[in-house]
């Protein structure tokens, strides 16, 4: 009898240390325990030792570190019609773990696949020059629509960056044909320019020579000098009346005096 009381009594020691041991919950800084009470939600706890009753109450740890993940390529039709790839990163982090067990039954899987959505709908809105030359803008705008979506999952989405986008041969080449006609536009247009500054210029050097005869007559001799550097031409060139009447004033003969 007294050998039926001792195993007894070291059956029973044995199951409240498991029972004590299966109640013990250590949760370190970074994670949280949301406590269901007989199905029902309790409460939120840790981080450090938590106690847990067996059976009437059941925990689930929730992690509350920003999560990285790749969004798969997906294919996206641009609003001008051109068919490329796209991939991103996301970083999400779980900011009420209440609602991200409650309201979500996979929020990993959920925001991933929301993500994927996402992704296709706001750069479907856009062309593809504005894809590839708007890329923080694009960031910003689907982190902000992903981030309201998840906000009832208790999920903050901090950050959105687009990797890659994957573009055909043949877009390729035409995207390639379309920058050198750009360029060549760009360099029509500053040679247009240029001429009409220099043709300005001009037009104004030539209303300061006519008020002033005498500026006229020097800028037509320098011309002179800088042609006559040349030494392998023969020039012949017009000489101005009013120069020609002016040596003959000075140097020509002198009318008889009466």
């Amino acid at each position: 009898m007294m050998g039926f009381t001792f195993g007894f009594g070291s059956i029973l020691i044995v199951l409240l240390i498991l029972l004590v041991a299966s109640s013990i919950r250590i949760f370190r800084e970074y994670e949280r325990g949301v406590v269901f009470l007989l199905g029902r939600f309790w409460k939120v706890k840790g981080p450090g030792l938590v106690l847990i009753v067996p059976i009437v109450q059941q925990v689930v740890k929730i992690d509350l570190r920003t999560v990285v993940f790749d969004v798969p390529p997906q294919d996206v039709i641009t609003r001008d019609n051109v068919s490329v790839k796209v991939n991103a990163v996301v970083y999400f982090r779980v900011v009420d773990p209440e609602r991200a067990v409650i309201q979500v039954a996979r929020y990993f899987e959920a925001t991933s696949q929301l993500s994927q959505t996402i992704l296709r709908a706001v750069l479907g809105k856009h062309e593809l020059d504005e894809l590839l030359a708007e890329r923080e803008q694009l960031n910003a705008d689907i982190q902000k629509v992903l981030d309201a979506q998840t906000d009832a999952w208790g999920i903050k989405v901090s950050n959105v960056e687009i990797k890659h986008v994957d573009i055909n041969e043949t877009m390729i080449r035409a995207i390639a044909r379309q920058a050198e006609a750009e360029r060549e536009r760009r360099a029509k247009v500053i040679h247009a320019e240029g001429e009409l500054q220099a043709s300005e210029k001009l037009l104004q050097a030539a209303q300061m020579l006519a008020q002033q005869p005498q500026a006229m007559q020097l800028r037509y001799l320098q011309t002179l000098t800088t042609i006559a550097a040349d030494k392998n031409s023969t020039i012949v060139f017009p000489l101005p009346i009013d120069v020609l009447q002016q040596v003959l004033d000075r140097w020509g003969p002198k009318p008889p005096q009466a």
